[in-house]
């Protein structure tokens, strides 16, 4: 997966239909989630589109999420949440500004708020799991 910071550099150099396109694209390179992990447990609250998260791995020094969406644009954005937590230390990611981190991306005003609404609901399970392995 790429970084965070490699995704704004191109994602900066683009403009309008490019930038969904970009998204969309990088909703394409998320790890796939097995159909058996999508479940109410997994389901992110609050999302407009179906999101679901998968914390895949219990290890503080390296966490690893799945994720997965049933909208094209809405899983672009899963994926720029992911990129800015995945394979991170867990007390990292429990102290994160996430939604700092992608404030350069301007989602509330690229995107309609349906789009965006869900993600503060994404951070905070992504955080929250974070926090309780980091504490163990």
């Amino acid at each position: 997966m790429r970084t965070l910071s490699d995704i704004l550099e191109e994602y900066d150099f683009l403009e309008g239909d490019d930038r969904y396109g970009l998204l969309i694209e990088l909703g394409r390179t998320l790890e796939p989630m097995p159909e058996a992990l999508k479940t109410d447990a997994t389901l992110v609250r609050g999302c407009s589109a179906s999101v679901w998260v998968y914390p895949a791995g219990t290890e503080a020094e390296k966490l690893h999420f799945l994720a997965d969406s049933n909208a094209a644009i809405t899983k672009g954005i899963v994926a720029l949440v992911i990129a800015a937590v995945q394979d991170k230390p867990a007390a990292e990611v429990a102290a994160m500004d996430v939604m700092g981190a992608l404030a350069p991306f301007d989602l509330k005003n690229q995107l309609s708020s349906n789009r965006t609404q869900g993600v503060p609901n994404m951070i905070a399970l992504v955080k929250e799991h974070a926090a309780r392995i980091a504490a163990s």
